[in-house]
């Protein structure tokens, strides 16, 4: 077998297939090689790298068109199956992911997903991208739910609801601070009838600064006789 002195890099997070006459020949990790005569090479990246899946419309059960956005993490594994089982690998993944959200999303209701995304059952997710990865030499390590997009009227109910509880929460307490504040009016009110030198002292307190105060000490005086 002839040999040319051409040298193929191969550089970590790369997985180079040599073909020969139209066979897979060798696989190449990372490191230097002597490349051969009527050899051709394919190179495929193994880096992990995250695949976005663009907002989609989607009907849930109570019929309310919802979009979704997804994530995909995923790395090759297996650089010969990715090579020569499919044209577009990521594209097989992306489709059977696109395919589970709609089931997924077509067994929640519109109110349930408002200001949730954690009701989305990602486990089916993940086991439908995996399950078409691995067929295409893909490993899938992670699916995400990024957004979910109500439409506008439903939002606008949502925000009026919210705020409607909030102003009936500050009502509530408003009206809890103002009783408790008449039942210690009412407490002190007893109490001053029941000691009048409170009451006198506080009366006293709560004169302006400056104002002239004369205690009488004693009984009352009384009238004289005629």
């Amino acid at each position: 077998m002839s040999l040319i002195n051409t040298r193929r890099v191969v550089n970590p997070g790369e997985t180079v297939l040599e073909y020969r006459d139209g066979k897979l020949a060798r696989v190449l990790s990372p490191g230097v090689y002597r490349e051969r005569r009527r050899a051709a090479y394919t190179t495929v990246d193994t880096r992990e790298r995250i695949v976005p899946v663009a907002l989609q419309e989607i009907l849930t059960s109570d019929g309310v068109p919802v979009r979704v956005s997804l994530s995909i993490t995923l790395a090759v594994a297996d650089a010969v199956l990715n090579t020569e089982r499919s044209g577009e690998p990521v594209a097989v993944v992306y489709l059977a992911t696109q395919i589970a959200l709609r089931t997924a999303c077509a067994s929640v209701t519109a109110d349930e997903l408002i200001g949730r995304t954690d009701v989305l059952d990602v486990g089916t997710l993940m086991t439908a991208a995996a399950t078409a990865g691995e067929r295409v030499g893909i490993e899938v390590r992670s699916v995400a739910v990024r957004d979910v997009v109500l439409p506008h009227e439903i939002r606008t109910a949502a925000m009026e609801l919210i705020t409607a509880k909030v102003r009936g929460q500050a009502k509530l307490e408003a009206a809890r601070a103002e009783t408790a504040a008449l039942r210690s009016m009412a407490n002190a009110g007893r109490l001053l009838d029941a000691h009048p030198a409170l009451a006198q002292l506080r009366m006293v307190q709560e004169v302006p600064y400056g104002t002239k105060v004369v205690l009488a000490v004693g009984a009352p005086d009384t009238p004289a006789d005629d």
